[in-house]
C-alpha cells in the first residue's frame, strides 16, 4: 500500500515539476540579464517544488505507518479491556507478543498504569497484544493464572511462550515452572510498570 501510494505521489510530483521548468524555459529570451532572471526563478520554483515532494512523501509515510491492520480496530481479542474469560490459545494464534495486566480499577499502582496501558494498546495495535483484567471485579478471570498480588503482569512471546527476560532478577521477573516436569509455564512481573519497564520488555521479544 505505502509503495503504491508513493509510487502515484512522486512521479506525478515530478511531473509537475518538469512541466514548470519546460514552461519557464520556453520563455528565456537571449538578453543576458533576462535569461539570469529566468534561470533565478527557474531555480527557486525547483527548489519550492523539491520541498513539498519531500513533505508530501513524510506526510504518506507517516500517516501508513498509523494504519491500523484490517479488521483489529473492531476484533475483541485486541480490545485492552477484558470481560470474559480469556482464549489464551486463540490469543496466541496471531502471532504476537503478549500482556496480560490483572489489576483493579481501585488499586493506586493499578491507576496509574491505566494510562500507560491505553496509551501502548493503542500505539502497539497489531504488533503487541496488551490485555487488562480487573480481577476485582471478574476475579474467576484470573483462574489458572499465578496472581499473588495487583497488579500482576503475565508476559508470553511471539511465538506463545512465556517470556524469557534476559535478566530476571534486575527485571523483577518471577519464572514458574512445573515441578515435575521444570517446564517453563509462566513468567509474570508483580507491582505496577512504567510505560519505558513495559518497552523494554517488548524490545527484548523484538518489536521495535
Amino acid at each position: 500500500m505505502l509503495g503504491r501510494t508513493i509510487s502515484r505521489v512522486i512521479p506525478a510530483a515530478a511531473a509537475v515539476l518538469m512541466t514548470v521548468v519546460v514552461a519557464v524555459a520556453r520563455h528565456t529570451v537571449n538578453d543576458s540579464n533576462d535569461r539570469d532572471r529566468k534561470n533565478s526563478k527557474v531555480a527557486k520554483i525547483v527548489v519550492l517544488l523539491a520541498i513539498v515532494i519531500i513533505v508530501v512523501g513524510i506526510w504518506v509515510v507517516k500517516n501508513s505507518q498509523k494504519t491500523v491492520q484490517p479488521g483489529i480496530a473492531d476484533n475483541a481479542d485486541f480490545a485492552l479491556h477484558v470481560t470474559d474469560q480469556l482464549d489464551l490459545e486463540q490469543l496466541k494464534s496471531y502471532g504476537l507478543p503478549i500482556i496480560i495486566d490483572f489489576g483493579a480499577d481501585s488499586c493506586v499502582p493499578c491507576k496509574e498504569m491505566a494510562p500507560v496501558l491505553k496509551e501502548l494498546n493503542e500505539e502497539l495495535q497489531g504488533k503487541v497484544i496488551i490485555k487488562f483484567v480487573d480481577v476485582w471485579k471478574y476475579q474467576t478471570l484470573a483462574e489458572g493464572y499465578p496472581i499473588r498480588v495487583i497488579p500482576t503482569q503475565v508476559i508470553f512471546d511471539a511465538k506463545g511462550n512465556p517470556y524469557t527476560p534476559s535478566d530476571p532478577e534486575a527485571m523483577q521477573m518471577n519464572l514458574y515452572t512445573l515441578p515435575d516436569s521444570e517446564e517453563h509455564v509462566f513468567t509474570t512481573h508483580e507491582g505496577g510498570m512504567t510505560k519505558e519497564q513495559l518497552l523494554n520488555v517488548i524490545r527484548e521479544m523484538g518489536v521495535n
